[in-house]
């Protein structure tokens, strides 16, 4: 099976600190590994190029691989940077200084309130919306801003997504059901993590517990055995089924 699962990565400035500094990791697919410095290239000695060659090569255009990604324009930067390490006064200033959509994406297809909530900064996640911020846009992976906030379990952010999209008819309806590339639903997200208080929240909030993803997996088939939320999501996934049957 692939894998989709978001890991947060860390913040701007905290890219050199300890490990572990993070709350449990979201699921995010690695990028591909970048190629050895050793690797060999034509034209050197013993069919590498040497340091000096580098060097004479310095100036010559280099197109970027398919495997890297361009560097975000600077007013963009600043606009990630304040939702990835949670400064919200930054964010709100970045947001008064940039003149695009606010749900341009910035890294992966992930838009502002993607890393927001990916990062779990509840008072930038507020802002946002407040700004304008839609709660449907997708990543690259086809995820919206909800399956991070549930992968990460947070369920604050979670609470004030559900109650912002009260506002909006159907729209906490269909985010429930929103599935990402591999059919996974916010709450199979949030069972993945062992969330028990999302879960609990998702449920009541009319999450379907039955739902299965492209793999034919329903939400507690991503928590492991014997644990408390596998066991409420089984229980809840019969007691839908007797329910459906009648």
């Amino acid at each position: 099976m692939s894998s989709r699962h978001k890991s947060r990565p860390q913040p701007p400035s905290e890219r050199n600190a300890r490990p572990g500094a993070h709350r449990s990791p979201v699921a995010r697919r690695p990028k591909p590994s970048e190629p050895s410095p050793q690797m060999a290239v034509p034209g050197g000695r013993n069919g590498l190029v040497e340091d000096d060659d580098v060097a004479d090569q310095a100036g010559a255009f280099v197109a970027p691989s398919d495997d890297e990604e361009a560097p975000l324009p600077p007013h963009l930067q600043a606009i990630s940077n304040a939702a990835q390490v949670g400064n919200v006064n930054a964010l709100r200033a970045a947001l008064d200084n940039y003149g695009g959509s606010i749900d341009d994406p910035v890294e992966d297809g992930d838009t502002v309130l993607h890393l927001a909530c990916l990062y779990g900064h509840l008072p930038c996640v507020q802002l946002l919306l407040e700004r304008g911020a839609s709660l449907e846009c997708k990543d690259e992976e086809g995820a919206i801003p909800l399956h991070d906030a549930c992968a990460g379990g947070f369920t604050e952010i979670v609470q004030y997504i559900l109650s912002f999209a009260a506002n909006a008819e159907g729209c906490a309806t269909r985010m429930l059901n929103t599935v990402d590339a591999e059919g996974d639903t916010p709450l199979h997200h949030a069972a993945r993590g062992e969330h028990m208080d999302t879960v609990k929240l998702l449920l009541e909030a009319g999450a379907c517990p039955k739902k299965e993803n492209t793999y034919g997996q329903a939400a507690a088939e991503m928590a492991d055995q014997d644990t408390e939320v596998r066991a409420l999501l089984t229980a809840k996934q019969v007691e839908a089924s007797i329910h459906m049957a009648n």
